[in-house]
């Protein structure tokens, strides 16, 4: 496969995933080929491969002789998702603690000072790009590109969650807060502290959406 069409099945594959996680595509939904193809603008082919490469993250399924359908999402895989991604958030801060260079405590604290200014002006799609920013910093200050990969991956899986949950007001402030205590803690370069911290913040969105959200992902 050439360098082009590798780049329009890549774009094809991360256009259809997108679609999935955001719920653009319902859950049991068929994915037709012809008219995702007519959508994007592209032959079958490319929509044909992305398909079976969603096939092997467990987002769809394909049935011979009948299509392919959504699988998405579920509620124990986004559970599922959070236990491994606090432990890893953990190792991330724990890393961070040794690594992270001035520049990126100044980037900490700015994206702080932000995010609580846009919490207050009920700005969530703005608290939500900078969430994106502030872990972005953290996974480059592990300074493991593979750990970062990783965590990235899980961050895009539950985007859905995220958006819910950082829309509330208050759980928008605790997040926050919850951010600047890992960063003391990665000023006092106190390892120990920011890998609890980061663990805890990461749990305490699954028991937010145990408060009141879930509906709201799976209707």
């Amino acid at each position: 496969m050439g360098e082009d069409n590798y780049s329009l099945s890549s774009r094809v594959f991360h256009t259809i995933r997108e679609n999935i996680l955001s719920g653009k595509y319902a859950t049991d939904e068929e994915l037709k080929e012809k008219n995702i193809g007519e959508e994007l603008g592209v032959s079958r082919t490319p929509v044909r491969e992305a398909l079976r490469q969603l096939e092997l993250e467990g987002l769809v399924t394909i049935i011979p002789n009948k299509g392919a359908y959504v699988v998405g999402i579920s509620k124990k895989d986004i559970q599922d998702i959070y236990e491994i991604r606090s432990r890893l958030e953990g190792l991330c801060a724990k890393w961070a603690a040794d690594k992270i260079t001035k520049e990126q405590l100044d980037e900490l604290d700015e994206n702080i000072y932000l995010s609580d200014f846009h919490a207050a002006k009920g700005n969530s799609e703005q608290v939500v790009e900078l969430d994106n920013r502030f872990h972005e910093i953290l996974y480059n200050a592990s300074d493991s590109k593979e750990l970062k990969h990783v965590l990235l991956d899980f961050h895009h899986y539950v985007q859905r969650v995220r958006k819910i949950t950082l829309a509330d007001p208050k759980r928008s402030v605790q997040s926050n807060q919850e951010h600047r205590q890992i960063v003391e803690a990665l000023k006092k370069h106190d390892a120990g502290l920011a890998e609890k911290l980061a663990n805890e913040h990461m749990m305490n969105t699954i028991h937010n959406m145990d408060n009141y959200g879930w509906d709201n992902l799976f209707q």
